[in-house]
């Protein structure tokens, strides 16, 4: 008897595991979206055809119901690869995507600069209407990871944190 409940409580336990939700947020990821991950890898997490992005284009797929924005553009893998579909930008307003320091949609400015203080990398600037005038109340905080060549942004409006954005580091 013992043996079977022992079986039991392994099998609920890989099970749970394996059902587990993947709602991180790093440099390199959204959920299990990563940035460089090639369209094909992309589509079967998705379940539906994705496009590459013309600056129209944007490509919304759901995550266990939380929606995530996609971009897809071609880039240079290597000599191998030249030309892969691959992600490039990706952005989420869902609470559910949190960092392993618990920041995300819904927390302060405060909580952003008391969570990265220490991080090497980071800054905090205005957002900019059409005129080229800073908007109140609303900006950015941007961790960059050199190594990885991204960038993590959080959009805050009123001090809170909006919008979630990982993506390529341009300047690479």
């Amino acid at each position: 008897m013992k043996k079977i409940i022992s079986l039991f409580v392994m099998v609920l336990a890989f099970g749970y595991m394996n059902a587990q939700e993947n709602f991180e947020v790093s440099t390199l990821r959204i959920g299990p979206y990563k940035v460089f991950m090639p369209k094909v890898e992309a589509e079967k997490i998705a379940g539906v055809k994705l496009k590459n992005t013309d600056g129209d284009k944007k490509n919304l797929v759901k995550y266990n119901g939380e929606t995530i924005q996609i971009d897809l553009f071609d880039n240079y893998i290597n000599e191998a690869n030249p030309s892969v579909s691959s992600i490039t930008y990706m952005t989420t307003t869902s609470k559910k995507f949190k960092t392993k320091s618990g920041i995300g949609v819904g927390s302060t400015r405060d909580d952003l600069i008391n969570a990265y203080r220490n991080y090497n990398s980071f800054a905090v600037r205005p957002d900019w209407d059409e005129k080229g005038k800073p908007i109140k109340d609303v900006g950015y905080f941007t961790l960059e990871d050199s190594q990885a060549g991204t960038h993590l942004t959080f959009k805050f409006v009123n001090n809170i944190v909006t919008e979630i954005s990982v993506y390529l580091n341009e300047g690479c």
